[in-house]
């Protein structure tokens, strides 16, 4: 196994299975992309008994779409979502400044999992993160977005409210994706990560 993979592992899975200390957060980024509302040409029947499929229309109208900056918390399971029209460094950055403003100043350390696109590592990312010196950057290996909890927590929004997207306009689609941030962190939780994870 090469060195600097097995190390960067080692590191995440500290991350995730270690008891952290009261002075620390532990937070897992990434973006859902173009999300769209794809109104569909005919409506979608209602499921019905006896588990027979949903049809649906496959043919839709173009309204947008939506990119969905999302941070897991792995310690309590609570999520930070923020929906905007654009995927850029200034929309990472104001993910960024929403964890940063609901951590308490007793909080020291946060530590940020997330992938290696350019956006998490830009100049303006850089400036920021040389500005909020409690944040740490930690980058999984390349095609290993599974090291990422964000990516978990976005299976089960896609299975819950994404899995036939008929929505009427992207204000809709917003709508229910914010609703649902907001039904899961009434009942959130951590996902349950131990070291056979990474074996």
């Amino acid at each position: 196994m090469d060195a600097a993979f097995r190390a960067t592992v080692l590191e995440i899975m500290d991350l995730y299975t270690r008891a952290p200390a009261p002075h620390e957060q532990i937070w897992s980024l990434d973006e859902k992309t173009s999300l769209q509302p794809r109104t569909r040409s005919a409506a979608n029947l209602p499921a019905r008994p006896g588990n027979v499929p949903i049809l649906v229309e496959h043919e839709y109208e173009r309204k947008g779409a939506l990119q969905l900056f999302a941070a897991f918390n792995t310690q309590t399971g609570k999520v930070i979502g923020l929906l905007r029209r654009r995927k850029r460094q200034v929309e990472f950055i104001e993910l960024l400044d929403a964890i940063d403003e609901q951590a308490a100043d007793d909080v020291t350390e946060i530590h940020i999992v997330c992938d290696n696109i350019s956006i998490h590592k830009g100049k303006r990312v850089q400036a920021w993160l040389a500005k909020h010196t409690r944040f740490r950057m930690h980058f999984t290996p390349v095609h290993c977005s599974w090291m990422n909890q964000v990516e978990q927590w976005f299976s089960i929004l896609q299975r819950k409210r994404l899995t036939a997207p008929n929505f009427a306009d992207l204000d809709a689609l917003e709508e229910r994706l914010l609703a649902f941030i907001d039904e899961w962190n009434v009942h959130a939780h951590p996902f349950n990560w131990t070291t056979k994870s990474f074996d």
